[in-house]
């Protein structure tokens, strides 16, 4: 069964949305740099992102990624791909570990 990875969502201010989420969830952060950040809920992660970097989207897991196009690793060692669904939505397909 594949697996939610993260859900992203678009911020203009990657520091200051990491400490308006830490401040009033209780979370942890992952990853953070000037262009994108991950935080830790329980039962899913959330990514932070600007919009001159990444799309709002959502991410799945998946053994097959490579079927979905060609794999981009990232700088925190997934590789992924992004697609759009037949309504719209943007969806990165992370190749499962």
């Amino acid at each position: 069964m594949d697996k939610i990875h993260h859900v992203a969502i678009q911020v203009d201010n990657i520091h200051s949305a990491v400490h308006w989420y830490c401040d009033n969830f209780d979370t942890k952060v992952s990853y953070e740099d000037d262009s994108w950040a991950l935080l830790e809920f329980a039962n899913v992660s959330l990514a932070l992102v600007i919009p001159e970097q990444h799309p709002p989207h959502f991410a799945v897991e998946n053994a097959s990624a490579e079927n979905f196009g060609r794999l981009t690793e990232h700088r925190d060692g997934t590789r992924s791909v992004y697609i759009r669904d037949p309504y719209g939505n943007t969806v990165e397909i992370i190749k499962k570990p």
